[in-house]
């Protein structure tokens, strides 16, 4: 009898602990994999860092269209791997996530909830997203093109500052 009542009250602390952890959709099918290392790196921040932005360069493209991923999801991304992963730690500070390229570039990112959230032209042709409250945790950080023949400059920039709208 005791050893059903523990195995009982293991299998519901299991159960209950499952809602706790970090939980990321599903890797298959058509989303890209957010569980591979990064191509150019991870940087680990927490809220108020400094310096501020963190600039990552990166080599913006890929050889699958982002269309699907989540609304607004757009151009080549590199399926295989993120681009950058940020490990962040929030506070009370928004967080700006936004690639600079010269030439017309896209974001695709996978929030710590396991959303997958685009843009296209936040600023110019340049991509960014704003997480007012950001949560706390993993971000997978992929940069498009809308040209899939070769990749392009881009640097990935990470800031709790809003950029200058133009």
């Amino acid at each position: 009898m005791r050893k059903t009542v523990a195995l009982a009250v293991l299998g519901l602390a299991l159960a209950a602990g499952s809602g706790f952890a970090q939980q990321k959709a599903p890797q298959g099918g058509p989303f890209p994999d957010w569980r591979a290392d990064p191509r150019y790196g991870t940087l680990n921040l927490r809220a108020d860092f400094q310096p501020d932005p963190r600039e990552v360069s990166v080599e913006a493209g890929g050889d699958r269209q982002a269309d699907g991923i989540g609304p607004g999801c757009a151009g080549w991304i590199d399926f295989s791997r993120p681009d950058v992963d940020l490990n962040y730690e929030a506070g009370s500070f928004p967080l700006i996530i936004s690639a600079v390229s010269s030439v017309d570039t896209t974001i695709v990112i996978n929030d710590p909830s396991g959303r997958w959230i685009c843009n296209d032209d936040f600023q110019g042709l340049n991509p960014g997203v704003v997480f007012e409250r950001p949560q706390s945790g993993n971000y997978n950080i992929w940069v498009g093109t809308f040209d899939r023949s070769r990749p392009q400059a881009a640097t990935v920039r990470i800031s709790e500052v809003m950029p200058q709208r133009r």
